[in-house]
């Protein structure tokens, strides 16, 4: 296995509090690597290496080989996220292979301002019907109305609540947030006599007892590349254990700080300094010790205007670091909550602390399903007045605006697999949803929402819709807020799908600032008091880029058009990305529909960067079963279930795309072998590992050998797309067993 791929180093060394502790010390600074083959691995399977790929064989047998249950979903053998029941998984707990599909892809994109500013922020607690639901199926799964989280420019930080002790948050969350600049949070929860029990073994105890639990917290959240811990206790301490928990809280919180950079380490009011648990709802002397030993205090939600006055007296410089509870259930004694939310935001905001939002799957939970996307948009839309944004400020940036799911896959405006889907690292940078009036009573308006019913390329668009007032010519919508220093030259594109018979005209603007010397070529200024500026668009696109780029201004698949920018600059900052929708002089035409279906900005000069090959693709881990008919229980075939395993650079990589051609006959030994299949895609891999789960393929007679390839497409983050020539492939050629 790549080990620069799977993991950072872990360093950890303290003695535990029980013997597997100890173990789990020596072995923390060593690299993750796969598991030596079993005896009947290797007699079912070789490898033979040649130029193109590596093939291995396996004769098939039916002999159960069960999986471990903490990765694999025991009913369909699918990797899945986990998490810890007891101190005694976490403290035996080694990263190991099988840890690896939970390894999250995406690092934390680069943000404005920086979570350390102390502009106050918003925190989003996932609590959601006890977690762990179909967010837990690393590669996805097929199903109907999932809930989906997408309003990322709104939030800072994003919590995975669960009731079980050791919260890790499924990795498709973490590569979700930090697309969008947002940090993700684990939960260690104790509660009842039990969770007293637990504390009482780690806190009441010496010094090494309470760091060996902070060194396995750090890393795991280091492993698996998410940002901190929620410390979330609810039951009273011995004096002895409550005396431990702020050196607790400071040593996780410098450990992690070293190890994650950017870590956070929050704690929830419960216990007191006496030991007693007894929720505040505010942060006052008998809970300060705990805010002062880490990185900021998660109210309780039964607060009124007056904790909120009083705790500006304790916090000192630190208001940014108090996040405020809002229990979106609005759940006891509360100031808002369901759509009425907004008003205990105003409230926190007008004290100038953060705001922690419990549970806004509220809208998912207790409304309709079929309503979801409405109702979470007017949730969000309530909230927006108090809801600052972030900023992306790293290139390349390419959203297609998918949600991760979808009632079918599309693949750049061709449909590649019907039916329901569901995916949440597949899902897209998002962009600002909301309705937006022009101002003054001209009528004008514009809408943006999420669309599943066509998508470009993944499972959904961007639809906007809007109204041109008669004496407006154009209006425009702000879709992303950047901040990103510009590279010399600059390419821009645009896919979108006007509804009707529309001759309204589509534009992709800009807005360039903060530098006195920026100097713009290829570009016409709208507006010269706030910089926005409208590209011109390419006929073709630029000859270095046409091994890339599509048929700028041409129709696609699926009666899409591109739009293709080149802009030339000199010291400027990319600011916003707009889209203005236009009518043509003497029109009388003022509504419109538009699906937009991938916006991309990329350095002009990075396409031309070879891209590291893809290579060592591996199959393991092989298991084969009987495909029957359901309704005559006659068996039909074969059911294939593998690993397949590869090295590259992840740097270079949003994700892969895996294939496979099977031989639809099997071939005797000897005899010319059918031509393979066009390929299909098994779905996709963020990581360098993937695990096929029953795949059908053909039945074989005596003396015959069938045949699967398997390939591995590299998809860049510029998006661009990878010629089949240098994507990754493995073989497994596989026969029945000699009878008799």
């Amino acid at each position: 296995m790549e080990e620069a791929a799977i993991g950072r180093r872990a360093n950890c060394g303290s003695v535990g509090v029980m013997e597997a502790v100890g173990a789990r010390t020596r072995a923390a600074g060593r690299r993750t690597r796969l598991p030596a083959a079993s005896t009947e691995e290797r007699s079912v399977r070789r490898r033979i290496k040649n130029e193109e790929s590596a093939v291995f064989h396996s004769v098939v047998s039916f002999s159960p080989d069960p999986l471990p249950d903490r990765y694999y979903d025991k009913e369909t053998s699918k990797p899945i996220s986990f998490y810890f029941s007891s101190l005694e998984e976490l403290l035996t707990w080694i990263p190991g292979a099988e840890d690896s599909f939970n390894v999250a892809l995406e690092p934390l994109a680069c943000r404005q301002p920086p979570l350390s500013s102390q502009r106050p922020r918003t925190l989003l607690c996932h609590d959601m019907m006890g977690g762990y639901l179909d967010d837990r199926f690393i590669q996805g799964c097929a199903v109907q109305n999932p809930y989906a989280f997408y309003h990322w420019q709104n939030i800072d930080i994003f919590v995975y609540f669960s009731h079980h002790t050791i919260t890790i948050p499924p990795v498709g969350w973490t590569n979700a947030a930090h697309r969008n600049g947002v940090c993700v949070l684990g939960t260690l929860i104790t509660e009842w006599k039990e969770g007293g029990q637990l504390c009482e073994a780690f806190l009441a105890g010496e010094e090494h007892s309470y760091q060996a639990v902070a060194d396995q917290l750090v890393l795991i959240a280091q492993f698996f590349r998410f940002d901190g811990w929620l410390i979330n206790i609810e039951n009273s301490l011995s004096l002895a254990a409550v005396g431990n928990t702020p050196p607790f809280l400071r040593y996780l919180t410098s450990q992690l700080h070293q190890q994650v950079p950017g870590g956070l380490v929050l704690w929830y009011d419960s216990v007191l300094t006496s030991g007693q648990l007894k929720w505040q709802d505010e942060l006052n002397t008998h809970n300060r010790v705990f805010f002062d030993s880490c990185d900021g205090f998660f109210t309780n939600y039964n607060w009124q205007e007056a904790h909120l006055e009083r705790m500006l007296g304790q916090v000192g410089q630190r208001q940014a670091d108090v996040y405020v509870g809002v229990d979106v259930f609005a759940r006891g004694n509360v100031i808002g909550g369901r759509f009425d939310t907004n008003k205990s935001l105003e409230l926190i905001r007008k004290h100038g602390f953060s705001a922690a939002l419990f549970a806004p799957g509220w809208v998912y939970e207790c409304l309709e399903k079929k309503d979801f996307f409405q109702n979470q948009d007017k949730f969000w839309s309530l909230l927006e007045h108090h809801l600052p944004t972030h900023s992306i400020c790293s290139l390349p940036f390419v959203t297609s605006f998918c949600l991760g799911m979808g009632p079918r896959r599309v693949c750049y405006g061709q449909e590649e697999a019907v039916g329901p889907w569901y995916h949440v690292s597949a899902q897209e940078t998002q962009p600002l949803i909301g309705e937006h009036q022009q101002a003054g009573d001209s009528g004008g308006w514009v809408k943006t929402q999420c669309c599943l019913q066509d998508a470009w390329h993944g499972g959904s668009s961007l639809l906007i819709r809007g109204q041109i007032p008669p004496q407006v010519g154009n209006m425009a919508v702000r879709l992303f807020s950047l901040n990103v220093p510009v590279p010399p030259k600059l390419f821009l594109s645009l896919v979108y799908k006007l509804e009707g018979n529309s001759d309204v005209r589509v534009a992709l603007e800009l807005t360039m600032g903060d530098a006195e010397s920026c100097h713009i070529g290829g570009i016409s200024a709208l507006n010269e008091t706030n910089s926005r500026h409208s590209p011109r668009p390419l006929r073709v696109p630029p000859t270095k880029l046409t091994r890339w780029v599509g048929r700028c201004g041409q129709p696609l698949h699926g009666g899409w058009v591109q739009r293709c920018y080149e802009v030339s600059q000199q010291g400027c900052l990319l600011q916003d990305l707009f889209v203005n929708f236009s009518r043509p002089v003497g029109s009388q035409k003022d509504n419109f529909v538009c699906r937009l279906g991938e916006i991309q900005v990329v350095d002009a000069s990075n396409p031309l960067v070879r891209l590291p090959p893809l290579q060592a693709v591996t199959v393991s881990q092989v298991h084969w079963q009987q495909a029957t008919l359901e309704a005559e229980g006659a068996s039909t075939g074969l059911q294939l279930s593998c690993t397949l395993h590869w090295s590259y650079l992840l740097s270079y990589a949003t994700c892969f795309r895996i294939h496979c051609q099977r031989r639809t006959e099997g071939a005797a030994p000897g005899q010319q072998t059918p031509e393979p299949e066009k390929p299909t895609l098994l779905g996709l891999a963020f990581g360098n590992l993937y695990r096929v789960v029953d795949l059908a393929v053909a039945a074989l007679g005596p003396g015959h050998e069938g045949r699967v390839d398997f390939l591995v497409e590299p998809v860049p983050k510029e998006r661009f797309l990878v010629p089949q020539a240098e994507w990754g492939q493995a073989t497994l050629l596989y026969s029945m067993p000699h009878s008799g």
